[in-house]
């Protein structure tokens, strides 16, 4: 290869969108594509050719939809396989942050979701059925979200995160990876076709920005890095993930696209990592603040372990870079071939277009909707509220959630045909019992103060045996949303207060939302709160009523709500996040380094709802725990009436540690389905590697972190031979 197509197989410069247009008969390619290929001399890759949202202004009039997205492919694969004097094909990059980013792309709930559902197989299904659907309409490489660890709930891309804790968010990046890419994907494996490599973003520290602020540096010490940020990126390397993101932050003071220590001092050498590194969009130019020019921010960018670059102008001039001496032509090589090493690893350069077909679409709404109602989690429920009872025949359904599907979907999503999902308001109407008056009142909008519709909403309440009030937030974008070079907000719209560039100062719902909670709850009807919502906001007073999250739970997640709320399916989701009190408490995660410090003056220090709770419609008992060697047994009991799901949480405490201890951790988790009455034994088995270098630690078996803090833990102190 010559040096210039070397460094055509590194650049990813181009929109996807930019290189097609519609046309009365399909499509057509564009100058911008005939330009870039002839740049150089084919194409390494291309972002986003099927995304469609408010900033690529792709939608159904002039974008791919599901019966002609592999033909699109096709016709640009042809174009660059012939500008290619070898034939190299391009890899076609998409965004599959929940569910295809695409017209008629199955959308599945938000990430916190699926970190509520603490159910990795049901997660690994889910991502299967994504990366069958990507591949099916010709995408290639699957960019996904997992390695963020919520850590400031103010951050807008909080949505994004599977949770607060790193043995969760490993879990499930490990199915992630086994669902998209097969569960024998190592580095020399070729995917199935209707397998996907995923790209895992972000590496690493992204979550914990000063402030919550989106890009904002980490303040991150190497122990807190490897103890809470890394773990599931080593998860994902294990599971033979086939590439990952480089994250915006700075770790130690060098953003993350230019840190050696990290990408190749940390990935490559010590974890063994072979696959590709890519930039986030336009990090790669942003190291010109370190490095004066773009030339050599991409030659830093290079050296450190970057393989592949997103929208950069600095990757561009890698052939200067090696001519100035900023690049060997030997690190040049061993970044090309991580590239064409996953081409081969696709079958593109046998079959460089797509023939597989797409997965049912009926397959997608029930695996996203198992999400969902999994998803939905019970946090308070006085008085047994929920589910109604039997003489409940009025039910208002209230609030500016109530009647929307938009502001379920969460951000990085397609739009969708009109008709698709359900709302609360019409699954509640569809599967209430025959007879049930169902009424509606908005009330208010998500954000302001305007109280005008409050009165109407009051009428319906004190009318009717049950109040559902269904409040929230909303990432949704518009056309009308201003936008960064990188797709982030810059302006939200009135109603978007989630999202990349939706951070918050404060953790409130618009002030109208609390004004409507208090004047439905004051006419004395039960009422049972529902939350939308892509971050924990603050939680309104509800000590009358049932509260539930359900966070953004996806198209058909009206529907799994209303089957929650009418008793058809239980509550199954616990907390994958601590609820704070306010936005002054601060941060607030239940892993937190121990301490005998006391808690504030003028409010308490605990969250609210403590990382891993959620009630059910029954009950359950846990017997006493049992160790044998570095397995946990316990057994579980129904003790209710109900049928239920209890997830069955082991703990450590560090008891003789070499370096001082967080209050807990959580070392495995299991979910156990349990009729009336039934018990059975539970045997997790613990990481070895969790539990270094601690000689003694103490094991602790409960339903939520706040309640492990008041259980008796077992001892367990490792053989002097047990490499802990």
């Amino acid at each position: 290869m010559t040096l210039r197509e070397k460094v055509g197989q590194l650049n990813q410069r181009m929109y996807g969108w930019d290189a097609y247009r519609r046309t009365p008969g399909g499509f057509e390619l564009t100058d911008a594509l005939y330009a870039e290929t002839e740049r150089f001399a084919g194409l390494g890759a291309l972002y986003g050719l099927q995304r469609a949202d408010a900033w690529s202004g792709v939608d159904f009039d002039n974008g791919p939809g599901a019966e002609d997205g592999a033909a699109l492919a096709e016709l640009v694969q042809r174009h660059v396989v012939a500008t290619s004097r070898l034939g190299i094909p391009a890899l076609f990059v998409e965004e599959v942050p929940h569910g295809p980013m695409a017209l008629d792309g199955t959308v599945l709930p938000v990430n916190l979701a699926v970190g509520a559902t603490w159910d990795p197989e049901l997660y690994e299904r889910a991502a299967a059925h994504a990366a069958a659907e990507l591949r099916a309409r010709g995408g290639h490489v699957a960019l996904v979200s997992a390695l963020d660890i919520a850590r400031d709930p103010r951050w807008g891309r909080t949505e994004e995160c599977f949770g607060e804790d790193p043995q969760l968010a490993a879990r499930l990046t490990e199915a992630l990876v086994r669902g998209m890419q097969g569960s024998g994907s190592g580095s020399g494996e070729l995917f199935a076709p209707d397998k996907a490599p995923v790209v895992l973003k972000h590496f690493a520290g992204q979550g914990a920005t000063v402030g919550g602020r989106n890009s904002a540096e980490s303040e991150l010490g190497l122990r807190e890095l490897h103890e809470i940020h890394l773990p599931a990126a080593r998860a994902g390397v294990r599971a033979g993930a086939a590439a990952l993101m480089s994250a915006y932050n700075e770790v130690d003071g060098m953003p993350c696209s230019g840190n050696r220590a990290l990408l190749t001092g940390l990935l490559r050498d010590d974890w063994g990592f072979d696959g590709l590194v890519m930039a986030d969009g336009l990090a790669v130019d942003r190291l010109a603040r370190i490095t004066g020019d773009k030339v050599s921010a991409g030659a830093l960018a290079l050296n450190s372990g970057v393989d592949l670059s997103l929208w950069d102008e600095g990757f561009t001039h890698l052939e200067e870079a090696v001519e100035r001496g900023l690049v060997s032509e030997k690190s040049l090589d061993a970044a090309v071939a991580r590239v064409l090493r996953l081409k081969f690893r696709l079958g593109l350069f046998e079959r460089p277009y797509t023939t597989g077909e797409l997965p049912s679409r009926e397959a997608g709404r029930s695996l996203s909707t198992d999400l969902a109602r999994a998803s939905v989690t019970l946090l308070s429920n006085p008085d047994g509220i929920l589910p109604p009872a039997p003489h409940a025949s009025r039910i208002a359904v209230i609030g500016p959630q109530a009647a929307t599907v938009a502001h379920q979907l969460g951000d990085y999503t397609a739009p969708q045909r009109p008709g698709t999902g359900s709302s609360v308001l019409d699954a509640l109407r569809r599967l209430a019992p025959p007879g049930t008056d169902i009424r509606h009142a908005r009330g208010c909008a998500l954000t302001g103060g305007d109280v005008s519709g409050i009165p109407e909403a009051i009428a319906a309440a004190a009318s009717s045996d049950l109040a559902v009030l269904v409040l929230g937030g909303s990432s949704a974008r518009t056309p009308e949303t201003e936008f960064d070079a990188n797709g982030a907000a810059l302006a939200a719209t009135d109603e978007m207060t989630c999202g990349e560039g939706a951070d918050l100062a404060g953790l409130e719902l618009g002030k109208a939302q609390y004004a409507l909670l208090d004047a439905v709850v004051a006419t004395g009807t039960p009422t049972a709160v529902v939350l939308i919502q892509g971050r924990p906001h603050v939680v309104p007073d509800t000590a009358a009523a049932a509260l539930l999250t359900a966070w953004y739970p996806g198209p058909w997640g009206g529907e799994a709500i209303a089957e929650v709320l009418l008793g058809l399916a239980e509550p199954t989701g616990r907390l994958p996040v601590s609820v704070p009190r306010s936005a002054a408490q601060l941060p607030v995660y239940y892993n937190h380094k121990d301490t005998e410090y006391g808690g504030y003056v003028d409010e308490s220090a605990e969250p609210l709802y403590s990382f891993g709770h959620g009630l059910s419609y029954t009950t359950f008992a846990y017997g006493t725990p049992r160790l044998t060697g570095l397995d946990v047994e316990v057994d579980v009991i129904n003790t209710g009436e109900r049928y239920g799901r209890s997830v069955v949480q082991v703990y450590l405490r560090r008891l003789l540690t070499p370096t001082w201890p967080r209050t807990l951790e959580l070392c495995a988790f299991e979910g156990v389905d349990l009729a009336p009455g039934e018990r059975r034994t539970v045997r997790l088995s613990l990481d070895a590697d969790r539990l270094a270098p601690s000689r003694t630690v103490e094991i602790r078996v409960a339903a939520s972190a706040r309640e492990a803090l008041g259980v008796r833990g077992q001892s367990l102190t490792a053989p002097e031979d047990t490499p802990l």
